[in-house]
């Protein structure tokens, strides 16, 4: 028994590694043709390129840190972990989130640095913890629609009735969550738990921690946006906080529209001739920023993630992952 579990998770890490391999060749490969590449040189390579592109890659550890201490302060109630174990915990569903659309399998990883009775409602807090920041990202982005209205008249105002009404609909869910979270946890943890019976928990969701959920969530926001400006200043010189209403919209209709895989990158790529079409800004220098971000704040920690799973035993049932 003890054997086919090592086999199990020697394929399980296997099939992680390939996945995101695959999946991450698949959706750059169309985006990187020999004219962005040209392109991506020339600028990266210049003095304004590389000391942007430098700091942009200083931001990743400062962006995934703050979620990081965002995560332990949301499980604290359910298991105090450390914010070493909590790091982990978020650069392992990084990796793992990119097996699925939307990113759905990124709890499976974040979830085996709890103990097993306590996943259950770990699992529920990783979505109620995703939507106070999703919660900014609308917030932001609806403040930016307004001042940009007009954009989307005639034939592109679908995008904003869309992202309105999805806006609204995640929020009036975000509130629900909060209001009724002990009632979802201790459902899900009654459906999931082989026990018969199991005490009822009550959540401490107090104003201190609402307030530092959603002030932690608005500095990743921050850094998320300087990042953003950062890597189109690459292509453009004269990018500056004359962008930011067009970059806080372009980060609400991306998030707020379902995207299929296969589509991302032309979904993508069109959001953005949408939204940045009086900027100045050329398509393969959208396309190429629009990629980077990605680039920059997946790739890189989904590999420090997967030497991360490396680590692990995999054993989602029966203990908890090494700390």
């Amino acid at each position: 028994m003890e054997q086919r579990k090592k086999i199990l998770s020697i394929l399980i890490k296997l099939l992680v590694g390939i996945g995101s391999f695959v999946i991450i060749y698949l959706r750059l490969k169309t985006d990187f043709t020999s004219e962005k590449l040209s392109l991506l040189y020339d600028s990266a390579f210049s003095n304004r390129g590389i000391l942007s592109f430098v700091f942009c890659i200083l931001l990743i550890p400062v962006n995934w840190g703050i979620e990081a201490y965002k995560w332990m302060l949301i499980t604290k109630p359910v298991e105090k972990i450390s914010y070493k174990t909590a790091t982990k915990s978020v650069y392992s569903g990084v990796c793992l989130g990119n097996l699925a659309p939307g990113r759905a399998t990124e709890f499976l990883a974040k979830i085996i640095f709890f103990k097993p009775e306590n996943r259950s409602r770990v699992t529920v807090l990783h979505f109620v913890g995703g939507m106070f920041q999703l919660s900014i990202t609308i917030i932001s982005g609806l403040i930016a629609l307004l001042y940009n209205l007009n954009r989307f008249a005639g034939e592109n105002s679908w995008m904003a009735y869309l992202a309105s009404g999805l806006s609204l609909v995640v929020l009036i869910g975000l509130f629900l969550c909060v209001y009724n979270l002990d009632y979802i946890l201790n459902l899900i943890s009654k459906l999931i738990s082989k026990k018969n019976k199991l005490e009822n928990f009550k959540y401490p969701f107090s104003g201190a921690l609402l307030t530092k959920l959603f002030s932690f969530s608005v500095l990743r926001y921050a850094v998320f946006f300087s990042q953003m400006l950062l890597l189109i200043s690459i292509f453009y010189g004269q990018a500056g906080l004359s962008l930011g209403p067009d970059i806080l919209l372009y980060f609400l209709i991306t998030t707020i529209i379902p995207m299929i895989s296969v589509l991302e990158a032309p979904i993508r790529a069109a959001i953005a001739l949408v939204v940045f079409k009086d900027s100045g800004l050329s398509d393969t220098a959208l396309a190429l920023s629009s990629v980077l971000i990605w680039l920059v704040n997946i790739i890189v920690p989904s590999i420090y993630g997967y030497i991360i799973l490396l680590q692990q035993n995999f054993n989602f049932k029966l203990s908890a992952a090494k700390k």
